[in-house]
């Protein structure tokens, strides 16, 4: 039935039908699928979108004495706080050079851990290399980030006693203002990359087996196999997380560098996500820190929506 027809539509029978019945018939009849979306949209609602009406106290003096509709309207005050201050722009920056720095080193390696997965035939020792790479994902930032720590101590750190054996001086890695990134970058791969190749497979899979064959009959080494077939059947997947990844520059994570950072690197580690826990949660500015929430939001809307017209332009499905 044509989808811009209207609510009484006439099949070629010449009978009526109710689009508002049948609607409510095919909710009925499919009732338990629907009931499985309850849970789902009860904790969206409530933790998605309830809180947003939250979002008031960007646009007013908020004092928890007074509650959010007792205390005074300010309008853009706040706004005007944030972009005037110093502070902002140095977090906003670390934020932003962050996230580059994985979009460059980090987002590349799921994909090039699932091709070189993906060509392993031993399928038990497939499937061992899998579960060691997926393990750091379910260890806590907490945990790991103490390992990281350890590892890489001046003093007593394994990395320190590799390079004191070749002859090298060892480098306070954490407290240095030019290896605490690279060290948040490299710590962030060895925990998520391994699980990050779980959807690539899974595109991997679903390409046609006689894309290949046809290829090795032209005559096509491996390496040409996985750059003009692999690849290209893995490019919607690939495609799909780059605007989700670009959708997040505003948002480099709490854990991790929470774990990580120490004061001798705050001007390289103070990102937007610790920032609002120093300036809302410890110092109570819950109207500051609320505009600087509603900017970041913003912002992330408006790259997701530019990097999928983007994607969408150049012949590769969007999300939407």
């Amino acid at each position: 039935m044509n989808q811009h027809a209207p609510l009484d539509a006439k099949l070629p029978t010449g009978k009526r039908i109710n689009r508002g019945t049948h609607f409510w018939k095919q909710v009925s009849r499919n009732r338990f699928l629907y009931m499985l979306l309850v849970p789902v949209a009860a904790y969206l609602l409530l933790f998605k979108y309830a809180p947003m009406a939250g979002e008031i106290i960007a646009f007013k003096n908020y004092r928890l004495a007074d509650g959010i509709w007792g205390s005074p309207w300010v309008g853009f005050e706040q706004f005007g706080k944030l972009f005037s201050s110093k502070d902002f722009y140095v977090v906003l920056k670390n934020t932003l050079l962050l996230n580059v720095y994985h979009l460059i080193f980090a987002f590349p390696v799921p994909i090039f851990l699932a091709i070189l997965l993906n060509e392993v035939r031993i399928e038990w020792y497939k499937r061992t290399l899998q579960n060691l790479l997926y393990i750091p994902h379910f260890i806590s930032w907490i945990v790991l980030g103490s390992i990281v720590i350890a590892l890489l101590s001046p003093s007593t750190g394994f990395v320190s006693f590799l390079m004191k054996g070749l002859g090298l001086e060892p480098i306070y890695f954490m407290a240095d203002k030019f290896w605490w990134p690279v060290t948040f970058i490299v710590s962030g791969i060895w925990k998520e990359a391994g699980f990050g190749t779980i959807l690539y497979l899974a595109a991997m899979a679903s390409i046609d087996p006689t894309l290949f064959e046809a290829a090795k009959m032209d005559g096509a080494n491996k390496l040409r196999q996985i750059w003009h077939v692999t690849l290209p059947g893995i490019r919607s997947t690939i495609a799909i997380l780059l605007i989700l990844q670009v959708g997040r520059m505003m948002d480099v994570g709490f854990e991790q560098v929470y774990a990580l950072r120490n004061p001798a690197v705050t001007s390289v580690a103070e990102v937007i996500s610790t920032y609002v826990y120093t300036r809302g949660i410890v110092n109570l500015q819950y109207s500051y820190t609320t505009a600087l929430g509603l900017f970041q939001s913003l912002i992330a809307l408006i790259l997701i929506v530019s990097v999928n017209r983007i994607i969408k332009a150049l012949g590769e499905r969007g999300l939407w």
